[in-house]
């Protein structure tokens, strides 16, 4: 920063906004980790796309590639960077410094939300709890805990750089090494927390040292006959003889640095793994860990920024007259692009999510009017009148034209900020929300007033009305609509969507909230290729095919399951991996390269059972002849490859009849999460 005086400038420019947004995030509710923020130019702000957010990585060909990738889209394609920022606690973000004022305050407010999600999600506290301090800490909040994401990739980057430079390692050898491990690097247990491989190990020899087997006891078969049962003594025989792990291993990557061997071409067999070999899967695993809920939760993550930067930019104002209409457009740039669009969808969500529990506490305190049931609600409530009586009292809406009539003791104003408003050490017409507390904020943006919401309170079925009164059993509480109305928390929505931020991914966000009714509104649809055609064509837009189709692309990463199933398959030492078939297809060119890196890992041949779909061509002859899509055959499959050359075998469909789920199997949360 020396001599970059323009950065300096656009430094010095921010520091205000950034203040003042921070501020703003925190009376909306927010509870971000602290955010240091980067002025960087062109040139470094695609260097930092390249490395995922961070200023040093290890040394390796896929930086290089994605660095100009990103400047061919740039310069080629139109497409812009606005910002990039990173989980760590206090999360680092950094800024163009040839953007405009507008996109200034854009970046970051949503880098405030962003900071907000990282720090209170639990699949990022994941990784957050794994490397935090116990014991006396571990009661400490989340602004204590850190992932610690800079210094660990910058160790990592510097300790690879050590191995590299070794003169009597090939440097090479360590390039191929880890383009093995980053095949793997989407094939760990994203629903665990990260332990190192040695950990683990330590904690299986205590285990199997506190629980010994029978026969370690060296008791009379009189004794053993009269101490344990039938049952007992047959499950530790069937203990001995199981197959090794004696359940899949999700943690594919995990397995093979605990496990595996390297093969050694000279020898033409496997050799123990040389220490810089297995520390390298280590530290690449690692990171797969940190950088699994960044992919675990892109809708909900983006869907959760876009929401915020969208109320605070424009809800209140704070991009400046001047501001806005360049903010508009890049926004509507951003949330219209094609394809699948995660701030679209997420955002959509998210209001979906604040309307229905507003809309749900509504119809709570109608329901509870006499005379009024869930039959008649639509004949005996003029909702129109509803939305009348929850419009915001008129000081809420014109905070500065009411300044010195506002009561500094309701709940809804911070009294603090508003004597030093009347005092003009606040600029009010400009900040209003300042003012404002919590409460007051969500009363004054409550969503089922909004313009584009208008008709969501009234679409509520008679199933959802009915569901609501069955379980209000005090349904005879208000004499009035104004009465009940006058109940109304209009914090709710807000409430329940920072809930909701706690606990959910991509996977369980869709599976609860991608509703009949949600997926009607916006027009959502499924496609698939059609043989019939040769092209893609609209499949459906039935509402429980269009989720799950959606599903898919976020189940394990949009990637395919693949676990460990036998160590020791057809007792040869060779590798049995297993695809966990959800209705999707392996690629089987990508799988046969894939299964040639697993074999540099594990020494020895490496086997994949998958299942495909087959078409005769009769039978597409004969759908196409009928306007029709021809039905396809699932078949098992067993790929191999020896070291030498893969093959790839049709087998019985008892072999892989385990793998196919009977339904769509996303399997997203741990156990103690249902």
């Amino acid at each position: 920063m020396e001599n970059r005086t323009e950065a300096k400038e656009t430094a010095r420019r921010l520091e205000k906004p950034v203040e003042l947004a921070g501020k703003l995030a925190r009376k909306l509710g927010l509870d971000p980790y602290p955010v240091n923020y980067w002025i960087v130019d062109y040139a470094e702000m695609n260097q930092l796309i390249a490395y995922g957010g961070f200023q040093h990585r290890y040394p390796h060909w896929r930086w290089g590639m994605a660095y100009d990738r990103q400047r061919k889209q740039g310069q080629f394609l139109g497409g812009k960077a606005f910002e990039i920022v990173n989980n760590d606690n206090p999360a680092h973000a950094f800024l163009q410094e040839s953007n405009s004022l507008a996109d200034q305050k854009a970046v970051i407010t949503h880098v405030e939300a962003h900071a907000d999600f990282f720090a209170n999600n639990e699949w990022f506290g994941l990784f957050t709890d794994s490397d935090s301090t116990q014991g006396a800490d571990a009661e400490a909040d989340h602004q204590s805990n850190s992932p610690d994401a800079s210094a660990m990739l910058a160790r990592h980057a510097d300790r690879i750089r050590e191995i590299m430079a070794d003169p009597e390692i090939d440097r090479e050898a360590v390039e191929r090494w880890i383009d093995h491990a980053l095949c793997l690097e989407d094939t760990i247990d994203q629903h665990a927390a990260y332990r190192p491989v040695r950990d683990q190990a330590e904690a299986r020899e205590t285990d199997e040292s506190t629980d010994p087997d029978v026969d370690d006891l060296d008791l009379s078969a009189e004794v053993t006959s009269q101490v344990f049962d039938e049952e007992q003594l047959a499950d530790d025989a069937e203990s001995e003889s199981t197959s090794f792990p004696a359940e899949p291993v999700e943690d594919v990557l995990g397995f093979l640095l605990a496990e595996g061997t390297q093969y050694d071409a000279e020898a033409g067999k496997a050799v123990e793994m040389d220490d810089w070999q297995a520390e390298i899967l280590e530290m690449l695993r690692r990171e797969a860990y940190y950088f699994a809920p960044q992919k675990m939760t892109k809708v909900l993550n983006e869907g959760w920024a876009a929401y915020w930067e969208s109320m605070m930019m424009g809800e209140e104002a704070f991009a400046g007259t001047d501001e806005f209409l360049t903010y508009a457009d890049h926004q509507a740039r951003v949330l219209g692009s094609s394809g699948l669009n995660p701030y679209k969808l997420g955002k959509e969500l998210w209001e979906y999510v604040e309307n229905r529990t507003n809309r749900r506490e509504i119809l709570e305190r109608l329901l509870r009017v006499e005379g009024v049931t869930w039959r008649t609600l639509g004949e005996s409530v003029d909702f129109d009148h509803v939305r009348e009586l929850l419009r915001p009292p008129a000081w809420l809406q014109n905070v500065p034209g009411w300044l010195e009539r506002i009561d500094p003791d309701d709940p809804r104003v911070d009294a603090d900020a508003l004597s030093r408003a009347r005092g003009g050490e606040l600029d009010v017409d400009r900040y209003p929300w300042a003012v404002l507390t919590y409460e007051g904020l969500a009363q004054r943006h409550y969503s089922l007033l909004k313009p584009q919401h208008r008709g969501f309170l009234e679409r509520a079925g008679q199933s959802e009305r009915e569901s609501i009164a069955r379980y209000l059993f005090d349904d005879q509480r208000y004499d009035s609509v104004e009465d009940a109305l006058a109940d109304v928390e209009y914090t709710r929505g807000w409430d329940r969507m920072r809930e909701i931020r706690e606990s959910h991914n991509d996977v369980t966000f869709l599976d609860a909230y991608l509703t009949d009714e949600f997926v009607t509104a916006n027009d959502y649809f499924a496609y698939e290729h059609s043989h019939k055609t040769g092209d893609f064509r609209v499949s459906s837009t039935d509402p429980d095919d269009v989720k799950r189709k959606l599903m898919l692309r976020f189940t394990n990463f949009g990637k395919p399951t693949i676990v460990v199933e036998d160590a020791n398959y057809d007792n040869s030492g060779e590798l049995l991996l297993a695809h966990r078939y959800n209705g999707v297809m392996l690629d089987i060119e990508q799988a046969t390269d894939v299964l040639e890196r697993v074999f540099e890992l594990w020494g020895r041949p490496v086997t994949l059972l998958t299942i495909t779909k087959e078409f005769d061509d009769h039978d597409v002859e004969v759908a196409r002849r009928r306007d029709e899509e021809p039905e396809p055959v699932e078949v098992g499959k067993r790929l191999r490859y020896d070291g030498e050359r893969v093959s790839i075998d049709t087998v019985d469909w008892s072999t892989v009849e385990h793998l196919a789920a009977d339904d769509i199997d996303y399997d997203t949360k741990p156990e103690e999460w249902l």
